[in-house]
């Protein structure tokens, strides 16, 4: 049996980072960038006014009550226009006319003297007006050569709308690592229109892995289930490998039953083991080994708590790896419920989270821990992570927590 981070450390031995390819922004949402993004542009790319008013020349603070007429209009969109001297009346996000260098709100003036048509053509200040009030620099967001989005970013909509506004028409991405999902069990049932007859249950943790997989940046090829014997099971690696896979991740017969055919399976194909069982709980059977040629095997066992937990703390770190993502941060939360792990295991609890009077994280372990239970872990918000040495865990002991699920945040509730 091995150590979680012993584990991990052989995974990553053997998962390289993918190629990369160019990707058009508006299919990126959810890539990893395999290279940094230069802008060439600045940001804003002109200085523009940030309210409705009047562009003046401030250089020195022009009064209040002072009077000034107007030259002109500047609407967003009008080219550049050189000004002299005076106040022009411009819009928001207008470019300033050449010459002039700050904006009074239109509110904090009074209108003078204007055309029938209502055209402005004198105002006065009611305020004290300095060179650059209300006026939005050239380059102020974002310089022209600056790096803005470093390799390893994953694209969210925050990141596209900066990469749309610096004309970024396409980016270089990693490819999407390529996994098929076999789940093993003459028991589950794929379609969940058909009825149940005796000892039958509903396939979820295929489903499960595909939406996981899919939240932590994968391309799942394929999501099959076959019957409890190592042929079929061989067969459906040799499937994935014809395809392409990069990873393979499959759930039950893993452990040391009669019906437990994984590990031979593997044997008889030539694959070479990168450990099987891990000190942890739930989900201590698990299996890690490479085919020859390709691709990774990691075999969970079928349990469901055994499978999101596998899910979240050895195939998503193998998929950071292959996208060539560093170590995912790590964060704590104060323990509300106290915990008496078992030693020597690792391990992973379903936990709700809020957020206390002081404004503390804090995290509460879910009651219902077994393994079989997937109704508290929908109920959940992440994990508490509990250490081979925790010990006797107090409430308000600091402890590492995780969310639900790769590629989301925790969601913090206030205090209950």
């Amino acid at each position: 049996m091995i150590l979680y981070h012993d584990a991990i450390a052989r995974l990553r031995a053997v998962a390289a980072r993918l190629p990369s390819e160019r990707c058009a922004v508006g299919d990126a949402l959810g890539r990893v960038l395999a290279a940094p993004v230069t802008s060439l542009i600045a940001l804003p790319s002109f200085d523009h006014a940030a309210m409705d008013g009047y562009a003046l020349a401030a250089p020195e603070p022009l009064e209040a009550g002072s009077e000034h007429v107007v030259h002109g209009s500047q609407a967003a969109g009008d080219a550049a226009r050189r000004a002299e001297g005076g106040a022009w009346e411009i819009m928001t996000g207008a470019r300033l006319p050449d010459g002039l260098d700050a904006v009074v709100a239109v509110e904090r003036t009074e209108l003078l003297d204007a055309a029938p048509d209502g055209t402005p053509r004198r105002i006065r200040l009611r305020d004290e007006l300095g060179e650059g009030q209300n006026v939005r620099h050239a380059g102020v967001d974002v310089a022209s050569g600056a790096i803005v989005l470093t390799a390893g970013t994953r694209l969210q909509p925050a990141q596209l709308m900066l990469l749309a506004a610096i004309g970024v028409p396409e980016v270089q991405v990693q490819r999407r690592p390529r996994v098929v999902v076999i789940g093993t069990g003459k028991e589950l049932v794929v379609d969940p229109r058909q009825p149940l007859v005796d000892g039958q249950i509903y396939a979820s943790n295929g489903p499960y892995l595909a939406a996981a997989l899919a939240l932590a940046g994968a391309q799942v090829l394929s999501c099959e289930v076959v019957d409890d014997t190592a042929v079929t099971y061989a067969d459906a690696l040799r499937r994935a490998q014809r395809a392409g896979a990069d990873l393979v991740v499959s759930t039950g017969a893993v452990s040391m039953g009669r019906y437990d055919f994984v590990p031979e399976a593997l044997r008889q194909l030539g694959a070479s083991e990168l450990f099987h069982k891990v000190a942890m709980r739930p989900g201590k059977p698990l299996l890690a080994a490479t085919l020859p040629d390709g691709p990774l095997v990691m075999a969970l066992p079928g349990t469901p708590m055994a499978v999101a937990a596998g899910m979240r703390f050895f195939v998503a770190p193998v998929l950071r790896t292959l996208l060539g993502q560093g170590d995912e941060p790590v964060v704590h939360a104060l323990l509300d419920t106290p915990q008496q792990p078992k030693a020597g295991l690792r391990h992973f609890l379903r936990a709700t989270f809020f957020v206390d009077a002081e404004g503390h994280l804090r995290a509460r372990v879910m009651p219902q821990q077994q393994p079989f239970r997937i109704l508290p872990f929908a109920q959940s918000d992440g994990w508490v992570v509990l250490d081979e040495d925790a010990g006797d865990c107090a409430a308000g002991r600091l402890v590492e927590v995780a969310s639900l699920d790769a590629g989301t945040a925790l969601p913090l509730h206030p205090l209950a």
